[in-house]
């Protein structure tokens, strides 16, 4: 049987729980917890690169965060759809892994694939622990479905310190060299809002976040339901 996860973080394309939680994916890693990615895509519609090298980032990008492992489930990018069929696969995912807590993209986000990858998630997490629902498989129950900012900053309920790992965060991203990098003249890549200074404006969001707190860097989630903690 397949070691379960601590923690199991969906996105609709690679790059997506790099952006929005990398800091407290390596916090978790190096706290000794097994921590894993899926994404739902392979981002065969982006504007800059390959499904290949995208692959191949979001491998590299696994290294530098230490992931314990990272599927792909190869939905369509651009076509996620809160079907019968998208719904079960990622169902199958969560089962196959049995983490205590799932991660997902924020409701509200400027792409469209973003919020339909969170109402997915939502769905699947909660048919997860219906027994008699793909009954193949054994139920799972996760604990809680946390959400994560990608593009857009609203509603935060918890947030986590990353300033020691702000830097690991930053490594992984500039990995998807295909997304982040500025379109120099006379190549084939194109001006998108990734390529204008992305990293650097994420830095300076997860730095707004940690001033909050006095911290050098934060990392923002959302919930819907009350999260219990151990006060004493």
């Amino acid at each position: 049987m397949i070691e379960a996860l601590d923690i199991l973080v969906f996105g609709a394309h690679a790059d997506d729980a790099e952006i929005g939680m990398g800091g407290t994916i390596a916090k978790h890693v190096q706290a000794g917890m097994r921590v894993g990615v899926c994404d739902l895509t392979e981002a065969e519609m982006s504007s800059n690169g390959t499904v290949e090298l995208r692959k191949k980032e979001a491998t590299d990008a696994s290294h530098v965060l230490g992931l314990a492992m990272r599927s792909n489930l190869g939905l369509p990018d651009r076509g996620l759809e809160r079907t019968k069929q998208q719904i079960e696969r990622i169902v199958a995912e969560i089962r196959k892994y049995r983490p205590r807590v799932v991660f997902a993209p924020y409701w509200v986000d400027r792409h469209p694939d973003h919020v339909a990858a969170s109402q997915l998630i939502e769905e699947a997490v909660f048919n997860a622990k219906l027994r008699r629902y793909m009954p193949e498989l054994p139920a799972v129950s996760v604990s809680q479905l946390i959400y994560y900012y990608i593009n857009d900053v609203d509603q935060v309920s918890l947030i986590v310190d990353i300033s020691e790992f702000q830097k690991t965060k930053r490594n992984a991203l500039l990995v998807y060299r295909s997304q982040f990098e500025a379109a120099g003249a006379g190549s084939d890549r194109v001006a998108t809002p990734l390529t204008n200074h992305y990293v650097e404006r994420v830095e300076a969001r997860d730095s707004l976040l940690g001033q909050a707190r006095g911290w050098a860097y934060a990392e923002g989630f959302a919930i819907k339901r009350p999260h219990a903690v151990q006060l004493f």
